[in-house]
Parts: structure tokens; sequence; C-alpha cells
């Protein structure tokens, strides 16, 4: 049934032309095959386009390859969970671009570490509680 003044476009007929525009179709076909106005077709496909953004180009994580459902009007996702963004940086510290890793060498194990800041003495939280435990037992 066309749309007329005031009337509303169903859940359903939105999701067939969200599907339609996915097999291809443009909008004189979807307008034909749903017997709506072609300019109803054109204003929701353009008022959502993530519809078609999403359908057109899957998303992968970057990490493990699981596909991605991004959200609409929100940030664009690159990894499927926080364990696999973690894993990827850590795996790629030289792609961050945005500070200058400095080598340091651990206050307390003597471990060589690296770290974005520039005056750091420890590995680790756990060599920093370990040095004021050693600290405050020689003090008494």
């Amino acid at each position: 049934m066309p749309l007329g003044k005031g009337l509303v476009m169903t859940e359903a007929e939105k999701l067939k032309i969200s599907k339609l525009r996915r097999d291809g179709l443009g909008y004189k076909k979807i307008a034909a095959a749903l017997d709506l106005p072609v300019n109803s077709v054109k204003t929701y496909l353009r008022r959502h386009p993530a519809n078609e953004e999403a359908a057109a180009i899957p998303d992968f994580c970057e990490m493990c390859g699981k596909p991605i459902v991004q959200a609409p009007h929100r940030k664009h996702k690159r990894f499927c969970s926080d364990s696999c963004r973690i894993s990827w940086w850590n795996a790629h510290p030289d792609k961050g671009g945005k500070r200058t890793l400095h080598n340091f060498t651990c206050a307390y194990c003597g471990r060589t570490f690296q770290s974005g800041a520039r005056d750091r003495r420890y590995c680790s939280r756990a060599c920093y509680a370990a040095a004021r435990k050693k600290a405050v037992a020689e003090n008494g």
C-alpha cells in the first residue's frame, strides 16, 4: 500500500528495503517490488546509510579474524574484544605512533623494558611493590 501523508513505514518494509538494497537492487526496483513511492525508499536509505555500509563491507577483527558487528552511529571497531585489542597492540608497539618508546632497566629486578614515559624506574607494579616492601623492611 503506497505511503501517503501521515503514514509511517512499517519495520517489515524497512527490513525488506535493506535486504533488497544488499541484494543490489536500485531505488526504483525496490519501490516497485514493495509497492512504495520511490522517494520514500530513497529517503529511508539516505537517512540510514549504516544499513548499506555494514552490508557492503564486512568487518573482521584485525587480531583473530572473527566478524565484527558495527553499531550504527558509533566509532568503527577494529577488534572483536579487549583481549584481541591488547594482544594486537602488544604485538605491534611500533604502529602506535603516539609516543616515543624509551629503554629502561628495572631498579628492582634488573630487567630491561620499554615505556612511553620518560621517568620509569620499575618494569611492573609487582617490582614497585616489592621494592617498597624491601625499603620498609630495611628502614625498620
